[in-house]
């Protein structure tokens, strides 16, 4: 063996280091079969590990008692029996007979024989306990693999308990829930059941009246039985309540045109005074024409021009008849009227998107002035240079004028005194109003109306 201090090789008969001095440290060799023989060896393994007493010993204890060092190492069973003989030859006692030696070391042997003996009785039932304690060990990690899988089973159960409890909570809301009721309602529908679908569909307004779904899902019941103004009913009465609903409006703008009845869609926004769903129907909004001049009574031949803001084709009649894209006059020029009487204009726009707008109208009297209204020149009419307007002024008399189709009032700031020709505007219509005042009482006569109309 060699020693732990310095290293140094140690023959198996010496205990101390002949380089270094270091003690040995003997220690048996570990056999966990025998740790219950341990109280039975305990005087042999005691007589074997302790420290031997020789002069040598004492001699290096003497010359270096401050190291405490000491080499150890693990004996086989062989050494230490070595070992022991060793140690009762040296300490025999001088003149000891050799037959008492004899009669020691049979004693010795019978005890060691008796010692192996119940060493090897001890070992049997020592493995036999430790067989035991592993089939124990063996049956109790059996019972908790098991007791781990009850557990694991029950916790699986107990999630999917849970979940089914959830899952089954979220299949009736949903059944309850406003898209659940449009769902019923729908395919009852399908099914002919109308007083159940509409039954589904009150019940899911109730939930949520802002959302459009319930009343398109109502108008169409209704559909299905060719009952038209009940459906439109459905919509008019939820606009009437909430009347900047977008969604609303689009919906009933939807079934307008599903039913074919373009013209209302006219009507339904002529009453929204709100913009934003007006800019969220923009597509749909038809402005109605408008009239220049504006209808009244007019002592001459008069052209009525007719626009629209939002453009399109315009389409008018003059016989009091609601106009329509099939049975109205398309509106390509001005609009002549140069006999007297009264004439009503009805005119509509439709749209790029073939909305048509409500219809516009305009009562327009033509009465031929009487003998003292002024005379104005030029006529009416459409000019394409510059053009001089002049009034005959009788004597005693002084003329007014207006150009913006208003009646001249000579308090007024917008009514100008006649003293010469009046030059025409350029590349515009002019509605040219006169009339004379009688200088002595203040008088007017009646007004002498020229629509004219200047381009280049």
């Amino acid at each position: 063996m060699r020693c732990t201090h310095c290293g140094a090789e140690i023959p198996e008969d010496q205990v101390i280091c002949p380089e270094c001095g270091a003690e040995v440290q003997i220690v048996p060799d570990y056999n966990p079969l025998e740790d219950v023989l341990a109280r039975e060896v305990k005087g042999s393994v005691e007589g074997a590990t302790r420290q031997i007493q020789t002069d040598d010993i004492r001699r290096y204890r003497r010359d270096d008692r401050t190291k405490n060092v000491n080499s150890t190492r693990v004996l086989s069973q062989g050494e230490m029996d070595r070992i022991r003989e060793r140690r009762r030859a040296q300490t025999r006692r001088p003149g000891e007979s050799d037959s008492r030696r004899g009669t020691g070391n049979v004693r010795r042997q019978s005890q060691n024989t008796g010692e192996f003996q119940r060493r090897g009785q001890n070992t049997d039932e020592l493995r036999r306990q430790r067989q035991n304690t592993g089939e124990i060990r063996r049956q109790r990690q059996q019972k908790r693999l098991e007791a781990a899988k009850r557990k694991r089973r029950r916790l699986l159960i107990a999630i999917f308990a849970v979940l089914v409890v959830i899952a089954g909570g979220i299949y009736i809301a949903y059944q309850n829930s406003y898209t659940g009721m449009i769902n019923k309602g729908n395919r009852a529908i399908q099914s002919r059941e109308y007083d159940s679908a509409l039954n589904y569909f009150e019940r899911a307004i109730v939930k949520d009246r802002s959302r459009p779904e319930a009343y398109t899902g109502s108008a169409e019941v209704y559909r299905d039985q060719g009952d038209l103004e009940s459906a439109e009913n459905v919509f008019l009465d939820a606009i009437e309540t909430q009347p900047t609903n977008t969604e609303l409006y689009q919906a009933a703008i939807q079934f307008y045109m599903d039913t074919e009845q373009q013209a209302k869609v006219s009507v339904l926004l002529q009453n929204c005074d709100d913009d934003s769903v007006l800019k969220a129907v923009s597509d749909y909004v038809s402005a109605a024409p408008e009239f220049s001049p504006e209808a009244g009574t007019y002592s001459e031949v008069q052209e009525i021009t007719l626009s629209s803001e939002t453009g399109g084709d315009i389409y008018y009649t003059d016989d009091g008849t609601d106009p329509t894209a099939e049975i109205g006059i398309a509106y390509t020029e001005p609009i002549l009227l140069q006999t007297e009487g009264t004439v009503e204009i009805r005119a509509i726009a439709v749209n790029a998107n073939g909305i048509p707008s409500v219809v516009s109208s305009g009562s327009f009297t033509i009465e031929f002035p009487i003998a003292d209204a002024p005379a104005v020149t030029p006529s009416t009419g459409r000019y394409t240079e510059a053009t001089e307007i002049t009034i005959t002024v009788p004597e005693g008399y002084t003329a007014y004028y207006t150009m913006d189709g208003s009646t001249p009032d000579p308090s007024s700031s917008t009514t100008y005194q006649y003293s010469g020709p009046v030059q025409m505007p350029e590349n515009t219509q002019t509605i040219f109003n006169a009339i004379l005042v009688n200088n002595n009482n203040g008088k007017s006569t009646a007004v002498t109306t020229r629509n004219y109309i200047t381009t280049q």
